[in-house]
């Protein structure tokens, strides 16, 4: 679920010692969409905040993420109602336990 790879090139590109400002910055401002998208609100703006989920998610190696959310956006676009929420929530939770267990093993 983790593009390791990804996590690989932004430590060359802003410094392993500065990873954890990128990921502190990351996972609080997806943590603030999937609360809203947990308790159903804003739905109006569902679009916008798939947009942000997918780049946000593809930029830190969240790759299945960033697919769910750019079908969901997709989804969003054309009226239709089967965005998959619930799936894109489950796969964050599970990939961000991925993730910050293998920083954690990263870590020196």
């Amino acid at each position: 679920m983790i593009n390791w790879v990804r996590i690989e090139e932004l430590k060359d590109d802003i410094g392993a010692e500065d990873i954890s400002d990128i990921v502190d910055l990351f996972l609080d401002e997806v943590e603030e969409v999937i609360e809203r998208l947990r308790d159903g609100r804003q739905m109006a703006s569902i679009e916008q905040d798939l947009h942000f989920l997918k780049g946000s998610a593809l930029n830190l190696g969240f790759d299945r993420m960033g697919a769910l959310c750019s079908k969901g956006e997709k989804q969003a676009a054309i009226g239709k109602a089967d965005v998959p929420i619930n799936q894109i929530i489950a796969v964050y939770d599970s990939s961000k336990i991925e993730f910050l267990a293998g920083l954690d093993l990263a870590s020196p």
